[in-house]
C-alpha cells in the first residue's frame, strides 16, 4: 500500500533571542501562543537572517509521511508553500527522507511556526500559514491520486471544507482508501457537520485522541470508539500512556503504550498514524500496525521535538521486524 498525505506545509524554526526586545519589535507577547500576519513574518525573517535558528519540515501530515518513508515505506506529500528558500528547504527535506514530493508553489512567504527563546528559557511561538491551507480541489489531480492506494488527510486542513469533501469524493471513486487524523477538539467541535457528513460516507481509517473522539461522539474513550467503529472502517483512539483503542467491524482491541516519562508529547500522534498505517502497508494485523505506532510514538516522547533522532530509525527497523515477526518482547 502506497500511502499519499495532503496537510499543511509549515517550516518549524527555532530561534534563540538575545533579547526579548525583538519581541516587542515583531509585536508578540512573550509566552504567547500566536497567529501572526505577513508584515510581521518579514519582520521575523529579516531577524533570523543575522541570527543562529535551526529548521526542520513541520505539519502534522508531513510528520506522518517522513516517518512511514523512513520506515521503508512508500509515501508522497501534498502542501502548498511559498516560492522562498523556505519552501525549497521544505521540498528537499521530503526527498531527503524519501518522500515524493508534490509540492504546490506559488507566490510569497511559505507558511513556519516560529519558536523563540528568551534567555531565560521561556518559549514564545508565532505561526504563519501563509499559502499552506489554500489548496484548491482542483490542485489535487486524478493523475498524482492514482499512484497510490490510500491518502491520509490532516485534520486541520478541515477549515477547508471543499477540499477535504471534494478529495474525499475524488479518492473514493478512483479505489482508495481515505484515512483521516482529527487533528484537534476545537477543529472538530467548530466543524461537526462537515465530519458528521464526510466520515460515514467516505472515511475508511480515523485517527483521534480521546479529547477529539469525545468532542466528535460526545462520550468517552471507550464507547466512543465503539460509536466510531460503526461508521468507519477502522477507528482508533489514543490514550496517552494508557495506549490505544481499535474498533473494527465489530472487534475491538487495547494496545499498550510504549516510552517512559515523556519529555514533548509534540508529534505522539502523527508517529502513531505513521506507524499503524506503515504496518497496515505491509500486511500487518490491526494490533502489530498499533503496536508499530505505539513503538514510534514511545521514541518521539523522549525528545523535544516532532521527529525521531535519525539515529534511531535502524533499532526501530528491527523492532518492527520483531513486531511483524510476533516475537515482540
Amino acid at each position: 500500500m502506497k500511502i499519499l498525505g495532503i496537510g499543511n506545509a509549515l517550516v518549524d524554526v527555532l530561534s534563540k533571542l538575545d533579547s526579548d526586545e525583538t519581541l516587542v519589535k515583531i509585536g508578540i507577547q512573550k509566552g504567547a501562543m500566536d497567529m501572526i500576519s505577513r508584515e510581521q513574518m518579514y519582520v521575523i525573517r529579516k531577524y533570523q537572517a543575522n541570527t543562529e535558528t535551526t529548521q526542520a519540515p513541520g505539519g502534522a501530515n508531513c510528520n506522518t509521511m517522513r516517518a512511514i518513508a523512513l520506515l521503508g515505506g512508500q509515501s508522497g506529500f501534498i502542501g502548498k508553500v511559498g516560492d522562498d528558500s523556505l519552501g525549497q528547504f521544505y521540498e528537499e527535506a521530503l526527498l531527503k527522507a524519501g518522500v515524493a514530493s508534490y509540492l504546490i508553489k506559488t507566490e510569497g512567504p511559505s507558511g513556519a511556526c516560529t519558536v523563540f527563546i528568551s534567555p531565560d528559557g521561556e518559549r514564545t511561538m508565532g505561526t504563519f500559514l501563509g499559502p499552506a491551507p489554500t489548496i484548491s480541489p482542483d490542485e489535487i489531480t486524478e493523475d498524482v491520486l492514482r499512484n497510490y492506494n490510500c491518502i491520509h488527510i490532516e485534520g486541520y486542513l478541515i477549515v477547508n471544507e471543499e477540499l477535504v469533501r471534494e478529495t474525499m469524493k475524488k479518492a473514493k471513486r478512483l479505489g482508495l482508501k481515505v484515512a483521516l487524523d482529527l487533528a484537534n477538539y476545537n477543529i472538530v467541535n467548530a466543524y461537526k457537520g462537515l465530519l458528521e457528513e464526510v466520515i460515514p460516507q467516505y472515511v475508511d481509517i480515523l485517527f483521534a485522541n480521546a479529547s477529539e473522539a469525545e468532542a466528535f461522539t460526545g462520550l468517552p474513550a471507550l464507547e466512543a470508539v465503539k460509536a466510531l467503529e460503526k461508521q468507519v472502517d477502522v477507528a482508533l483512539v489514543t490514550l496517552g500512556k494508557e495506549g490505544s483503542l481499535i474498533g473494527s467491524h465489530g472487534q475491538f482491541y487495547h494496545v499498550d503504550a510504549e516510552g517512559g516519562k515523556p519529555v514533548d508529547t509534540t508529534g505522539a500522534g502523527d508517529n502513531f498514524a505513521a506507524g499503524f498505517l506503515y504496518g497496515q502497508s505491509v500486511g500487518a494485523s490491526l494490533v502489530q500496525s498499533a503496536q508499530i505506532g505505539s513503538m514510534l510514538s514511545g521514541y518521539v516522547i523522549d525528545v523535544v521535538g516532532p521527529q525521531v533522532p535519525a539515529d534511531k530509525w535502524e533499532q526501530i527497523k528491527l523492532k518492527v521486524k520483531a513486531i511483524l515477526a510476533g516475537t515482540k518482547d
